[in-house]
């Protein structure tokens, strides 16, 4: 993140903290990028990113904004420190005695990065855009009123039904409700480990340029408010440059994005059709849907990003890792 020099422990520690009050803050947002992406043309709930938080709010409630949250919370920790942890090796052993990192260096490294942390993203993801999507469905089921409003690809979408609400009505609210390790349980059952990796290479198309993306362009922006060569650049030009960089990232990436939804949402409307692959959703939404569709949820994610990576910045300016570490050297050595 900020050019001080951090320990590898603190920076596991300020990276999990970030991404848990992170996750806490902005989730709302990804919830709405994760329906609209999966919206098809012609059976649109939800109109913009306004309107489908309102009517999530309205519909589901408070807490019904933060669907699929706990699989979020739950392994961000793990993720970012295998994210920054990756990121850091491959610098090291990229870099020459008393050199910098060239460009296409420090691209490679966030290369690396990227594809370490797909081992924990891709069944992160897997489970929370089931959750998420799960209201989108309901509406749309007592939308068209009828019952057959869901149907099945594979042999393991029959086995998930809808998630649902005391207020939802017609035949789905027979259905109990889901959760994530219900939903892992049963995805283990009949597909086996392969199961929870279902659009692992959608996955690693948007993580890895992300990640190519996003670090290099960070610490390019972060340089340019150090007054000189080893001096840290002032909190609020650090704090612009993870927000900057991180939206540019995510908008770049976002088509990516759109694919890796469609490709993981495992119970779908009628006439949304199941696809066989990457080169079959990218053809099949292009065709059908036009190349706009790709864009569905970019503002999103830009809200989603810029928030994320600036608590980021807070966390590692406040030093949240370091007065942990130091607390507990502390501890363990005074009488």
């Amino acid at each position: 993140m900020s050019e001080k020099q951090i320990s590898l422990p603190a920076k596991l520690i300020n990276g999990g903290v970030a991404g848990i009050i992170g996750v806490t803050c902005v989730f709302p947002i990804d919830l709405t990028k994760t329906r609209l992406q999966n919206q098809r043309n012609g059976q649109q709930i939800y109109r913009s990113i306004l309107d489908c938080l309102v009517k999530t709010l309205r519909s589901e409630g408070y807490f019904g904004m933060y669907r699929g949250a706990a699989v979020n919370l739950t392994l961000v920790t793990p993720e970012k420190a295998i994210k920054l942890a990756a990121n850091d090796f491959f610098r090291q052993h990229l870099a020459k005695t008393g050199k910098g990192l060239t460009l296409s260096k420090e691209m490679l490294a966030g290369c690396g990065a990227g594809t370490c942390q797909v081992i924990i993203t891709t069944p992160m993801e897997m489970l929370k855009i089931q959750l998420q999507d799960a209201g989108r469905l309901v509406s749309l089921q007592k939308n068209i009123g009828g019952m057959q409003c869901l149907h099945s690809g594979p042999k393991h979408l029959a086995a998930i039904p809808v998630l649902t609400r005391a207020y939802n009505v017609g035949p789905a609210s027979s259905s109990r409700p889901m959760s994530a390790t219900h939903i892992a349980a049963k995805l283990l059952r009949t597909d086996g480990i392969g199961g929870l990796y279902k659009g692992l290479g959608a996955t690693i198309l948007r993580d890895v340029p992300f990640s190519i993306i996003y670090f290099p362009l960070f610490s390019h922006l972060n340089k340019l408010g150090q007054a000189s060569s080893g001096e840290r650049a002032p909190f609020f030009h650090s704090f612009l440059s993870g927000c900057l960089a991180g939206s540019i990232s995510a908008v770049c990436v976002n088509p990516c994005d759109v694919i890796k939804t469609r490709l993981q949402s495992l119970q779908r409307g009628v006439h949304e059709e199941n696809y066989r692959g990457i080169v079959d959703c990218a053809r099949s939404i292009w065709q059908k849907e036009g190349p706009f569709a790709f864009l569905k949820g970019a503002g999103c994610r830009a809200l989603l990003i810029a928030p994320l990576f600036g608590i980021a910045q807070v966390v590692y300016f406040v030093g949240i890792g370091e007065a942990i570490i130091d607390f507990a050297q502390y501890s363990r050595f005074s009488p």
